[in-house]
């Protein structure tokens, strides 16, 4: 049986005029599923400019990053200048990663991208950390080797129980945004609104003596690691303690208490001490969340 093969971008047309027989998003799936094979990185690189700016296509920055990220790493420095500019900025639901950015920045200048290292003068960054590719959805497609953390113990030396995280009931304009990005940072609300309400109270003009600020009382240097501009918009700010949040889920495991714990005294108390640091305020707050949350 003679099968004939259109070529792809008059397939997408055909889909189109066609589109009575065919689903639309399956449609366009099969032809994404085709594109991603490709091993030809100039058409992965015109096909990712496509998905980023909508160009014949439907726009997905998801997409326009898994086909950046294939060209990036078969060595593709255009690639990876792109993908540094991504995070750079934070585009379409993604959030913006300066550490991320930089290693990408870094690793397209080590091919002598100009641009590229210009970027990392203008960041102030060496660029030497992970370069990874970020989803919207806070999902990292090529996530660093996770490291085996220490398991916590409890009274009488066994090990913690796993933690429960129970329904918060706040409500409001502030819960009803976490709520809604929560999950895009693979995040349980529930944990996210006591993080909040320990932190701040949900005063989104919240200031501390150590000039932590706003709802997730993020400290400059936290805002800038994740990409907030102005830590004193609330959604700028929940998006950036929600991409620590979620980089320290990442970081230790899952484990809730050292994430807590590192929250609040940061994850080099939390390493140094193999486990939560002896500090009163650390401990207080890891557990007025737990008992918050119904453990």
């Amino acid at each position: 049986m003679l099968r004939i093969r259109f070529p792809l971008a008059g397939r997408i047309v055909l889909f189109l005029l066609l589109g009575c027989s065919v689903s639309p998003l399956r449609a366009e799936l099969e032809i994404f599923r085709e594109i991603i094979g490709e091993t030809d990185v100039a058409k992965l690189m015109s096909w990712g400019l496509a998905y980023r700016e909508g160009q014949g296509v439907a726009r997905n920055i998801d997409r326009a990053v898994k086909l950046y990220c294939k060209a990036a790493r078969n060595g593709h420095p255009e690639a990876q200048f792109q993908l540094g500019l991504i995070y750079a900025k934070g585009e379409g639901g993604i959030a913006a990663n300066s550490e991320m950015a930089a290693a990408w920045f870094n690793k397209a200048a080590a091919q002598d991208h100009g641009r590229a290292a210009e970027m990392l003068v203008m960041m102030n960054k060496k660029g030497g950390g992970h370069a990874g590719c970020v989803l919207s959805d806070g999902r990292d497609l090529f996530p660093p080797p996770r490291r085996k953390g220490r398991a916590l113990a409890c009274r009488g030396g066994k090990k913690c129980p796993r933690v429960r995280i129970g329904y918060h009931p706040a409500k409001g304009k502030v819960a009803a945004m976490v709520r809604k990005l929560a999950p895009r940072y693979r995040l349980n609300p529930n944990l996210v609104l006591a993080v909040i309400e320990a932190e701040s109270g949900f005063n989104p003009n919240a200031l501390s003596p150590k000039n932590a600020q706003g709802l997730m009382q993020l400290i400059p240097e936290t805002a800038e690691r994740f990409g907030v501009a102005n830590v004193w918009d609330p959604e700028q700010n929940l998006r950036g303690g929600m991409a620590y949040l979620r980089w320290l889920m990442r970081n230790f495991n899952g484990d809730v208490r050292l994430v807590l714990a590192a929250y609040n005294a940061g994850e080099g108390a939390v390493e140094r001490y193999g486990g939560i640091p002896p500090y009163a305020e650390t401990e207080a707050y890891v557990s007025r969340i737990l008992r918050r949350l119904g453990n």
